[in-house]
């Protein structure tokens, strides 16, 4: 496991850094050979330089995104607002933490991206990567 996201989950409370070590095991082996760091100060994992997936602590609990989860059709995760194409599902014990759903969803995030890697370039235009 990368390092530096090791020690991302170890500086949560006791309940979150369970959540979080749950959500990294089960990301790392998923995206086992994808590029993983801390970005925006919080775990994220990459395909090809896209960011994928990530999760951050929040005050509701720990969040756990897809950037281009609103294209993924499942109904447990919340279509985020605004002009990009997030959804997330907000964790308080890991006990809530679906495995089965997680796997699924990563799949999905591995067929279903937007380009965020070249949204700057773009000029804020978010463009569908083909499969």
């Amino acid at each position: 496991m990368n390092k530096d996201i090791s020690a991302y989950n170890e500086s949560q409370s006791v309940a979150d850094r369970e959540i979080c070590k749950v959500l990294s095991a089960e990301i790392n082996s998923k995206l086992a050979d994808e590029e993983s760091k801390i970005w925006h100060a919080h775990p994220v994992w990459f395909i090809d330089g896209n960011p994928i997936a990530g999760y951050s602590k929040l005050k509701a609990g720990i969040r756990l995104m897809f950037w281009s989860g609103a294209d993924f059709e499942e109904p447990e995760l919340k279509i985020g607002t605004g002009k990009f194409k997030d959804a997330s599902i907000t964790y308080t014990a890991v006990e809530q933490i679906n495995t089965a759903d997680l796997a699924r969803w990563l799949e999905k995030s591995k067929t279903i991206q937007w380009d965020y890697k070249n949204i700057i370039k773009r000029k804020g235009v978010l463009l569908r990567l083909p499969l």
